[in-house]
């Protein structure tokens, strides 16, 4: 049996024994959210020994050379030995400047870091607490513009991170580990492209910014914006989103409940062939959002998403 060392423990495991569950059941505390690859929670350092990883695209050449690894998605195949991420060494320090309530569910945070933390629109962050809890948040914030990291969080239902964030108060410190995602961006040969941007929840937050990058990039095609919530009175953003139609002509933006959305969704039309859509939100939402835009002709390549996967 292949043994796995984490510091001055060692452990036993099955052979081909997935490494987050090994961990997890040899009492090591790792965070985790997606078991997916995609929220990068479970981020650690193979110092010594190999391991199977499934999904080896999902960290950069760099990263992967420096044996960061995600534990989800690795095998235990032989002996190896784990060093945990430490926020305290490998993240950037900020500080919460600001932290008010945009709806009833959605919190809004502003960090300002110790040190410039590179991102583009549409990424998303590992955030920390002060007592190690970790959870991935996109990016509402624009880089080069904007003095501040802003993230939305959904305090709807109860989570270790959203729990935590409602007791925040200006002032205290959060780490921002690692940066990722891509798929929700904006290029600037779009400029003439339509673009249709559909978000659920807080899956307006990366795609806020998407479409301020657009903006930015004083972009000349269409723009369509639909944003749905479970009700009206959690629809929010609505005078930042009104101030940006003012200066905008060319944006169209739609807030609107979920009993309204299929009705929204209906009504979306192929304007042209060269017309891209962005779609973020929960797994149901996405896929509604796909199915519409399929429907409505935009092209399954023409499509980009990122959803919001619950805690696993």
């Amino acid at each position: 049996m292949p043994e796995l060392r984490v510091a001055d423990q060692v452990f036993e495991v099955q052979a081909a024994a997935n490494l987050l569950d090994s961990l997890l059941d040899s009492g090591i505390k790792v965070p985790y959210s997606c078991r997916a690859g995609s929220c990068h929670a479970c981020i650690l350092r193979c110092v010594a020994g190999e391991l199977q990883d499934n999904q080896p695209q999902a960290l950069g050449a760099q990263s992967r050379a420096q044996g960061w690894r995600l534990a989800c998605q690795c095998q235990i195949v032989s002996d190896v030995s784990i060093e945990l991420y430490d926020p305290n060494k490998q993240a950037s320090r900020a500080t919460l400047s600001a932290c008010d309530w945009l709806s009833a569910d959605v919190l809004r945070l502003r960090l300002t870091p110790d040190k410039p933390v590179a991102y583009r629109a549409g990424q998303h962050a590992l955030l920390w607490t002060a007592q190690g809890i970790a959870r991935p948040y996109s990016f509402a914030s624009l880089p080069d513009v904007d003095p501040w990291l802003e993230f939305h969080i959904d305090c709807r239902h109860s989570g270790a991170f959203a729990d935590a964030a409602r007791r925040f108060r200006v002032g205290e410190h959060l780490h921002i580990g690692v940066v990722s995602g891509g798929e929700l961006h904006y290029e600037p040969d779009w400029q003439e492209r339509p673009l249709i941007l559909l978000a659920a929840g807080t899956g307006l937050a990366p795609l806020y910014a998407v479409l301020r990058d657009a903006l930015q990039h004083h972009h000349q095609g269409k723009i369509r914006l639909i944003h749905s919530a479970h009700d009206t009175e959690a629809l929010y953003l609505r005078e930042p989103l009104q101030s940006l139609l003012g200066s905008a002509p060319q944006l169209d933006v739609q807030q609107v409940s979920a009993a309204e959305l299929p009705a929204a969704l209906a009504q979306l039309r192929l304007v042209s062939r060269q017309t891209l859509a962005l779609i973020c939100g929960q797994p149901g939402s996405v896929e509604l959002f796909a199915r519409s835009l399929y429907m409505a002709g935009v092209p399954r390549n023409q499509t980009f998403s990122d959803l919001f996967l619950p805690h696993a």
